[in-house]
C-alpha cells in the first residue's frame, strides 16, 4: 500500500525535474528560465519529501533501513545541492547533473519497488541513528557531486582547457562534503558506544569509512598546498570517489561484513 503512494509522488518529482533540467537551456525565456527551474526543481523535492514524511509515520521508523530507502533520500538531498550551486555559481551543467541523478535513483526505485517492513532491531531505534545515516548520506551526495566535477576537470586538463571555477567548485564542495563525513563520523562512534559499549570496533564499514575520511583528507591537503598541480588533486578525487563507493556498496559484497549492522537490507 506505502509503495503505491510512491508511484504519484515519485512520477511527479521525475517530471519535474525532467522539465527542469531543460528549461534552464532554453534560450528564448533566458530572463526568466533560472527562476523557473528553480522552482520546478524546489517543487519536485517538496513532492518526493512529503512522500519520505507518509513513509515514515506509515513505518513507524526512519526510512533508512534498506538501500530503496536511502535512495529516496540521495533524491531529495542531490536536487538541493544542485539548486544551492546553481543559485551561488550558475553552472548548468551541474544542476542537470543533480536532477538527472536523482530521477535515475527514482527510476530505479519504481523498476524495484519494496515491500517495507516496519521491523527495526534495537540498535538501530538509537537516537544517533537517523543523524548518523541522514549526515553521512549528505555528505555522499556532496563528495558525489565533486568527483563529477574532478572526472571533467581531468578531460579539460587532457583538452589543455582546464577551468579554475571547476576546480574552485570541486573544493568547496570536498569541504563542504567533508565536514559531514566528519560529523557522521561522530554521530556513529556515539551511537556505537550507545548500542554497543565501544566508539570503535574496526567493523569492515568503519574500516572504509576511516579510509575514506583519510583520502578525502590529503586531497584537502594536496589542494590547499600545492594549487599548481591540479593534475594530482583531480586524480585523487577520483580516486576518493571509488573508494566512496566501496564504502557505500561494495562493502555488501565482502564476506566479512555479512554480520555487520551497517549492511543495508535489499
Amino acid at each position: 500500500m506505502i509503495w503505491e503512494y510512491f508511484t504519484y509522488f515519485g512520477l511527479t518529482a521525475l517530471f519535474l525535474w525532467i522539465i527542469s533540467a531543460v528549461v534552464v537551456y532554453i534560450p528564448f525565456i533566458k530572463k526568466s528560465r533560472n527562476k523557473i527551474s528553480i522552482i520546478l526543481a524546489s517543487l519536485g523535492v517538496l513532492s518526493l519529501s512529503t512522500f519520505i514524511c507518509i513513509l515514515w509515520i506509515q513505518l513507524e521508523r526512519p526510512p533508512l533501513r534498506t538501500l530503496g530507502e536511502t535512495r529516496l533520500w540521495y533524491s531529495v538531498f542531490l536536487p538541493i545541492i544542485g539548486v544551492f550551486s546553481y543559485i551561488k555559481w550558475k553552472y548548468k551543467w551541474f544542476f542537470s547533473y543533480s536532477l538527472g541523478l536523482s530521477v535515475l535513483f527514482l527510476i530505479i526505485n519504481i523498476l524495484h519497488p519494496e515491500n517495507f517492513s516496519k521491523t527495526l532491531m534495537p540498535a538501530l531505534q538509537s537516537p544517533w541513528f537517523v543523524p548518523h545515516v541522514v549526515v553521512y548520506i549528505f555528505a555522499y551526495a556532496l563528495l558525489a557531486a565533486s568527483s563529477l566535477i574532478g572526472l571533467k576537470g581531468l578531460f579539460q586538463l587532457y583538452k589543455k582547457k582546464i577551468e579554475v571555477q571547476s576546480l574552485k567548485l570541486a573544493d568547496n564542495l570536498v569541504y563542504l562534503g567533508f565536514s559531514f563525513l566528519t560529523a557522521g563520523l561522530i554521530f556513529g562512534a556515539l551511537w556505537a558506544k550507545e548500542a554497543w559499549g565501544h566508539y570503535w570496533t574496526w567493523d569492515p564499514k568503519e574500516t572504509w569509512a576511516f579510509l575514506t575520511w583519510i583520502i578525502y583528507l590529503i586531497y584537502i591537503h594536496i589542494s590547499y598546498n600545492n594549487k599548481q598541480k591540479p593534475k594530482t588533486q583531480l586524480i585523487i578525487l577520483s580516486l576518493a570517489f571509488v573508494v566512496l563507493l566501496v564504502c557505500w556498496l561494495g562493502i555488501n559484497y565482502l564476506p566479512s561484513a555479512q554480520n555487520s549492522v551497517h549492511i543495508y537490507s535489499n
